[in-house]
């Protein structure tokens, strides 16, 4: 079995080898590691040429050695030479230095293996590079230098390259390199990233060996899947590199040592995300103390920005942050000073429930009880609200409300900070409309005489509100599209983030805040407890795992991981990350207690089940992907990309071929037959929408003259209108069929065996309740097609009722 040794490990790898004279080290993944997730997305900062094109040109290089010269090494050199054939020599050499200065910005010395160099050279141990690599001795010598930095490259005394010796490990490198050295092998410790390269090219000349394990099998798909997401996501610039991942080292590092997956979570997923943020939230704070002056308060929205504090104060202790609770419904509450608000706020929010809206306008609990019992059930009162609302008395009464909340907020905000004329408050939250800033913006500045800006982690604004706003992860850099995807799923984000305590519904005279009780359950937020520290863990360590021997601005590369570390976890969650949020419920934040379950894959597999992909265009889901866990990546994939790009797909779309299914319509006194059309859903199963008008019609489902057996999944009337909606909401005006059976026989749940091809499902209407059109949508799955063979007798069984079909 190979021996292997993980990252953390590496500076104590010389213990316990007292005859080791020599510390021979592969390079790349080993001393120097890259800001992406592979090599070749470093050629997409190379000008003049498409990543392609690099990965080709250097394919027909080693392609024309093999075929002249019988081995596969090639140098840089040789691949320009390919990349342009008619190019002059000076052409050739600056195509080289591009390629060398995009390397020496994009790698840094991994601290751990520097670590180790320093404790070899303490023991008086000797360093070498062994690379597979097409540079030569003096070129890669130099990047290291201009990469780690001149100390580590003085510590390495010689370097040895496969172009220079036409072989790569596993061709006998290690030949030369023991021949050139004249050194015994069982006193030289080899160490790199490679099983193939490093330890099965190396061991056999008795080399000592370790396998430097970077990742965990789940760490490298999870990384994985991140760079695919980044893909989908960023578009490749000329001049940038690809699926950049800058937190690779810290994870590397890190995340072998946490056992808790709750913890490990918050470190690899939520660490890199609120790491990207702070160092966004210092550039920006910098930026506007330089342009407006004064000073920059840093003000976190309680309680989705607690976890943001949080980091911030392990980034920058020293620098103050302050907690305010201005809730949704606080800061909407404050801002109904004036009819036209109160009128803006009815307009937009008039399809919500009006006991909500009732208490959203301040009115007193016994006014509201009195109000909406008057109120008639029908069509009629909404309407008769908004009219009891509009009138003048009642305006002046919530206006008055309103302008008392407004004090009392301002009160909790002075109560934080209080800050000069011409300061600066920075509201920091998650996102991602910033739809609180939009009601106390003019609040804030009007009293406080001070700027408003809101910084937040995503910001995908609705409308144009002309107030100072951005996003890490925002309109500067992403288009709409990109941004609805990630806002779509952020409630999985808002519950990680957020703190353990009550929705802020009101202030005291002196600011201090008044909650609604805690619906989260205790256990949910110990679990977010742990996901958080986690998170403040990566904080802590991140930069450990780093050296760079040549600074550069790092922002861009983080901006872009945070991106796609979200984009994952909110579209490919892992079956251990779900584990961990399994039972997280959602708190609405609206003044109410009211929660709902972050995910329920029951709900998702129904859709999926009834409509097939279509379902989830429309479907209004908190964590619609943790839903889809288990239906197979394509489902998943085909989603994002639905949500990344705004795929204008109709249900037609997803429709690549039919069941005509026979059937029986009547009505008591007519009895006709004809044919539906079923369509493909998900996973196997069909749909067939068969009309039933006015609930006159009873339909009989031939199932008999096509299948010996069929999987019955659900049998449910419905508006037709609702079937035609690309708002697809399972379970909303469904009424459940109670099918009776002839000819078929029940043998399991939803699981029919139909005796002959005379069988057939009888499916009685639903009472009428409107004039709306109805129809019976019944989704199934042929398990047995059936083949007609002569039939002697018939029987004609009595029916029966078929239970567990909805």
């Amino acid at each position: 079995m190979t021996d292997f040794i993980l990252p953390h490990a590496l500076p104590s790898a010389l213990d316990g080898r007292a005859n080791v004279k020599l510390l021979s080290l592969d390079c790349f993944d080993t001393l120097l590691w890259r800001d992406s997730h592979a090599p070749v997305d470093i050629f997409g900062a190379l000008p003049g040429m498409t990543v392609l094109q690099r990965q080709w040109a250097e394919t027909r290089a080693r392609t024309a050695v093999m075929m002249q010269h019988r081995h596969k090494e090639v140098s840089i050199e040789q691949i320009y030479r390919e990349m342009y054939p008619n190019a002059r020599k000076a052409e050739i050499a600056a195509a080289v230095a591009h390629e060398l200065d995009a390397e020496a910005r994009h790698c840094f010395a991994f601290q751990p293996t520097v670590a180790l160099i320093r404790e070899a050279k303490r023991r008086g141990i000797g360093v070498i590079i062994v690379s597979d690599t097409y540079l030569d001795q003096k070129q890669l010598r130099e990047l290291i230098a201009r990469a780690a930095g001149a100390e580590v490259a003085n510590m390495i005394e010689r370097i040895f390259c496969s172009s220079t010796y036409h072989k790569s490990k596993t061709d006998g490198l290690y030949a030369d390199v023991l021949k050139a050295l004249k050194v015994r092998p069982e006193t030289i410790l080899h160490i790199g990233d490679n099983p193939v390269a490093d330890i099965a090219g190396v061991a056999p000349y008795g080399v000592q060996t370790l396998h430097l394990k970077q990742f965990a099998e789940a760490t490298e798909q999870r990384l994985r899947q991140e760079s695919s997401i980044s893909a989908m996501l960023h578009p490749l610039l000329s001049g940038t590199i690809a699926a950049q991942q800058p937190h690779r080292a810290a994870l590397a590092v890190g995340e072998p040592r946490i056992e808790d997956p709750a913890e490990s979570l918050g470190f690899s997923v939520m660490g890199p995300v609120f790491h990207a943020y702070e160092r966004w939230l210092q550039q920006e704070a910098a930026a506007l103390q330089a342009e407006r002056g004064g000073t920059v308060h840093w003000l976190f929205m309680m309680r989705d920005g607690l976890l943001p504090m949080r980091v911030h104060q392990v980034a920058q202790p020293d620098s103050p942050a302050h907690a305010v609770e201005i809730s949704r419904f606080t800061a909407i509450a404050s801002s109904l000073t004036t009819p036209e608000a109160i009128e803006r706020y009815v307009q937009f929010d008039i399809g919500s429930d009006v006991r909500k809206i009732a208490q959203q306008l301040l009115l007193p609990q016994h006014e509201t009880r009195a109000l909406l019992k008057n109120l008639p059930e029908d069509r009629g009162r909404i309407p008769a609200f908004v009219a009891e609302i509009r009138k003048p008395q009642r305006v002046k009464q919530i206006i008055k409300a309103g302008q008392g909340f407004a004090d009392r907020l301002i009160a909790h905000v002075r109560s934080a900070v209080d800050p000069a004329p011409g300061d600066t408050l920075m509201l920091v939250d998650l996102g991602y409309n910033g739809s609180v800033q939009n009601e106390v913006d003019g609040l804030l500045r009007d009293r406080f005489q001070v700027h408003v800006a809101g910084r937040y982690l995503l910001l995908r604004e609705q409308f144009r509100t002309g107030c100072d706003k951005k996003g890490l992860i925002g309109e500067d850099d992403y288009d709409c599209h990109t941004l609805e995807a990630i806002a779509t799923n952020v409630a999985v984000l808002e519950q990680i983030c957020t703190a353990a305590q009550g929705s802020t519904v009101d202030f005291q005279a002196d600011g201090t805040p008044i909650r609604a009780a805690n619906s989260i359950k205790g256990r949910q937020s110990a679990t977010r407890e742990r996901i958080q520290e986690g998170t403040l863990r990566f904080e802590r360590e991140q930069a450990a795992a780093r050296l760079r021997g040549t600074a550069i601005d790092e922002m861009p590369l983080w901006r872009h991981a945070a991106a796609a570390v979200l984009g994952r976890l909110m579209y490919l969650p892992m079956a251990h990350e779900l584990a961990v949020l399994a039972e997280f419920e959602h708190d609405i934040n609206e003044g109410v207690s009211d929660t709902v379950a972050l995910f329920d894959p029951a709900i998702a597999r129904h859709g999926l089940h009834q409509r097939g992909l279509f379902y989830m265009k429309g479907s209004e889901r908190m964590y619609l992907p943790a839903e889809l866990h288990g239906e197979g990546l394509p489902v998943k994939l085909a989603l994002l990309a639905q949500k990344r790009f705004g795929l204008p797909l109709k249900y037609a779309d997803f429709v690549d071929s039919t069941i005509s299914v026979p059937v029986i319509v009547a009505d008591g006194t007519n009895v006709s037959t004809g044919n539906v059309t079923a369509t493909p859903t998900h996973n196997g199963y069909y749909l067939a929408p068969i009309p039933i008008g006015d609930c006159r019609f009873s339909v009989g489902v031939q199932f008999g003259q096509l299948f010996d057996w069929v999987q019955v999944e659900s049998a449910v009337f419905m508006p037709v209108e609702r079937f035609l909606s690309d708002m697809q909401r399972p379970g909303l005006d469904e009424i459940e069929a109670a099918p009776s059976l002839e000819g078929i026989q029940q043998v399991a749940p939803n699981l029919f065996h139909c005796a002959d091809e005379f069988g057939f499902m009888m499916v009685p209407p639903p009472p009428r309740a409107d004039d709306r059109p109805m129809m019976l949508a019944l989704v199934f799955r042929p398990i047995a097609n059936r083949e007609i063979a002569p039939v002697e007798t018939v029987r004609q069984p009595s029916p029966v009722h078929a239970p567990g079909v909805r």
